[in-house]
């Protein structure tokens, strides 16, 4: 379970909560699908990542020399129930409906069948 002060806080950083918007409700991303979805630098959203990760709204895994991260599958209900209602609202934003729009072409040669092209 994670820690509602640190949850809160860690959502309330723009950045973070446009990485939160783009990884609810999908399996996973890579953090490169990340970086071209927000068109911040790697080691910012790195960094963000970061403290999503020890605020415990995320988790990550390594596949080859690429990092990958979900939204936690151990949260609670009432967790993912206040990270949808914050997404919910952040979608209102342009700049939210922007980088869906970007993450969506970046990954439709994955959806298609085909390989994401990280650097």
């Amino acid at each position: 379970m994670a820690d509602l002060p640190r949850m809160l806080k860690a959502l309330a950083d723009p950045t973070r909560l446009r990485i939160v918007q783009l990884l609810n409700g999908r399996e996973e991303l890579c953090v490169c699908e990340i970086v071209d979805a927000l068109q911040v630098p790697q080691y910012s959203v790195s960094r963000h990542l970061g403290v999503l990760k020890a605020a415990g709204l995320v988790v990550d895994w390594r596949q080859g020399k690429w990092m990958h991260y979900a939204v936690d599958p151990k949260l609670s209900d009432e967790e993912r129930a206040v990270v949808a209602a914050v997404c919910a609202r952040a979608e209102k934003e342009t700049t939210a409906r922007r980088d869906r729009r970007r993450l969506e072409q970046s990954l439709r040669p994955r959806e298609e069948g085909g390989m994401v092209q990280c650097p």
